[in-house]
């Protein structure tokens, strides 16, 4: 075989290969890497390039090697998830950096890490005071995470004492001008519904480029053609709406009314109206 041809077989044989055994390592090793990950890293992409390039050499003893490797790797991860120890002794354990808005320097010298570099993390986080941070701590992955002083944290509706509906997962069910039937399944809609919405909005499935049904079934679109505007849905709106002109209607009938049982009947129902609105306006705003 000439050699040219070999090396393009090889070449092939390698990339199929580490892709494999990447995979195998799974999604952490190509996210986050560890010391030990790091390591894994260079080595692996070091005996695929023998395997490529080395003709001198049999190619099956990189493969042997590689496979080793790999395994190895999985032994350790294994070592990793089942001891506390093992993972302080491989992947180190958090150093924190700041503490009360003071940085510790000795912690810092330990991770050789400049002030400048610490700034700079520090900005990368939106965070641009010293004294604004209650805690810092860089993670064995060099990450550093910030928690803010309680006084300089976003404002949230926790801290406002006002409850909000829970968010799930939204579903694609149009990509690329075509229906997607299983997210579809998944909420439990069909391509009835589906062509019914977009029926609403004067919109056909063609000219979609993505659509997202949100977990309150109000359906989002996103046109090929750029320049066009498609009304938002209003279905959640509505129904507030609805409800809140049920309850003036009801007080309106407790005024006009005299008769003293009807009146204390409509109240009633107003007040009780009123408490269920309380009770689902987080899930309608």
């Amino acid at each position: 075989m000439p050699e040219g041809l070999e090396v393009a077989v090889r070449t092939l044989l390698a990339i199929v290969i580490l892709f494999l055994m990447t995979k195998l390592l799974g999604k952490r090793q190509v996210s986050q890497l560890s010391l030990f990950e790091y390591i894994t890293g260079i080595t692996i992409g070091s005996l695929a390039a023998y395997i490529s390039l080395d003709l001198d050499t049999n190619w099956y003893l990189g493969i042997i090697s590689l496979v080793v490797w790999v395994g190895f790797s999985l032994g350790i991860e294994y070592l990793q998830i089942k001891s506390k120890k093992a993972r302080d002794f491989l992947d180190s354990k958090g150093t924190v950096l700041i503490k009360d808005g003071k940085i510790l320097e000795d912690n810092l010298k330990k991770e050789r890490l400049t002030t400048d570099e610490l700034m700079e993390q520090l900005r990368t986080k939106k965070v641009f005071m010293v004294a604004d941070v209650e805690f810092a701590i860089m993670e064995p992955s060099g990450d550093i995470n910030v928690l803010l002083t309680r006084e300089n944290q976003p404002l949230t509706p926790k801290h406002l004492g006002i409850k909000v509906a829970p968010e799930q997962e939204p579903q694609v069910v149009i990509m690329d001008g075509k229906i997607m039937d299983e997210p579809l399944a998944t909420i439990g809609l069909n391509r009835g519904w589906l062509h019914t919405e977009l029926d609403k909005i004067g919109v056909t499935i063609e000219n979609v480029f993505l659509g997202q049904v949100d977990s309150y079934g109000q359906l989002y679109v996103d046109l090929f053609d750029d320049m066009l505007k498609v009304p938002q849905p209003q279905n959640r709106a509505q129904l507030l709406a609805t409800l809140k002109k049920c309850e003036a209607d009801i007080e309106l009938f407790a005024l006009s009314t005299t008769e003293k049982k009807g009146k204390q009947m409509y109240e009633q129902c107003s007040n009780d109206l009123i408490q269920i609105i309380e009770t689902v306006k987080p899930f309608l705003k």
